[in-house]
């Protein structure tokens, strides 16, 4: 099936007189791309500023418009040439109000470009010295000499394509010996549990605040023939919520925490009751001008660096609780 892509050109002040118009056309279904709005939620979620992906804030630039599709089919002009009618009849009915231009361009879609095309952009990616992520639909023995860790990327963050996802991977690659327990904390689609396991730890634990990424999770294990006997994944606050604490307690080898420096800096002070006296603590996330804070966070709470891992604009750190005074 054909469909048509209608994008109505209008402004930050116009998004809401020209939604309501087309919601009392029948419209029940339009997507809303606005500067002014994404950087309203930007300010209103600077806890995960850090992972604003530049070139969407460029894409965002000076843009104001609504998206809705249409069946191409014999009635299809018809109906945008109404619609055009009615967005005049707005402009007229609203003097004084700034609307923007609300021409509607019109592109050609198919099926299968909203399905499917997407997965084109990704391609397994090589990490450190034995790993690599593959889409799951992809052939996962591609090369021989790698670990394939096997994801459907088209579902929540964790890739595998972010500079802080791999340095942690790379960390694994070198923490890992056989056997270890493992504590993620922020885990997403459960991409470091995951390749923890398949380097050859023993079990995993993934916790996410997002309730989605719980199911998503062990999905993405089972890709990889790993059950619940080695991976369970929780949804839960670890910082804010006493009782996850609580569910989680125990001493792990390993504690991951793949977030953000703003959230890194208070989780730095519970992570030591997580680790056994010669654990890991792998996070990453951090934006090298956070570093400093990170690090003075860490050692407040009797962590210290084994090593720090640059990529891109981003740190990652590897530390231990500090033996001794």
């Amino acid at each position: 099936m054909q469909w048509l892509e209608l994008c109505i050109q209008t402004c930050s002040a116009g998004i809401e007189l020209v939604g309501e118009r087309l919601t009392v056309l029948g419209y029940d279904s339009f997507i809303v791309d606005d500067q002014a709005e994404f950087e309203t939620f930007l300010e209103q979620n600077k806890q995960y500023w850090d992972y604003v992906d530049q070139g969407l804030q460029k894409k965002m630039e000076g843009l104001s418009q609504i998206r809705l599709y249409l069946e191409d089919n014999a009635q299809a002009m018809e109906t945008v040439r109404h619609l055009q009618d009615e967005l005049q009849l707005l402009r007229r009915q609203n003097p004084g109000k700034d609307l923007g231009t609300l021409e509607i361009r019109i592109s050609n879609l198919q099926d299968e470009d909203w399905e499917n095309n997407w997965k084109q952009y990704y391609q397994p990616i090589p990490i450190g010295k034995r790993l690599v992520v593959v889409p799951q639909w992809l052939d996962p023995n591609q090369d021989p000499d790698r670990l394939p860790i096997r994801l459907d990327p088209g579902m929540i963050f964790g890739t595998g394509a972010h500079a802080s996802t791999q340095m942690c991977m790379m960390a694994l690659e070198e923490t890992i010996h056989g056997g270890e327990t493992v504590l993620d904390l922020g885990s997403g689609s459960g991409i470091l549990s995951i390749t923890a396991l398949v380097l050859g730890a023993a079990s995993a634990i993934g916790v996410d605040i997002d309730p989605k990424a719980e199911d998503i999770a062990r999905e993405n294990a089972a890709f990889n023939g790993i059950g619940a006997d080695r991976f369970n994944a929780v949804t839960g606050d670890v910082i804010a919520d006493q009782a996850m604490m609580e569910r989680l307690a125990g001493q792990y080898d390993i504690v991951l925490a793949n977030i953000v420096a703003d959230v890194i800096i208070p989780l730095s002070s519970i992570v030591p009751r997580f680790l056994k006296p010669e654990g890991v603590f792998i996070c990453s996330g951090i934006l090298d001008r956070r570093l400093e804070d990170v690090r003075q966070a860490l050692h407040a709470a009797g962590l210290w660096e084994v090593s720090v891992r640059t990529l891109e604009d981003w740190c990652q750190i590897t530390c231990k609780i500090r033996q001794g005074g």
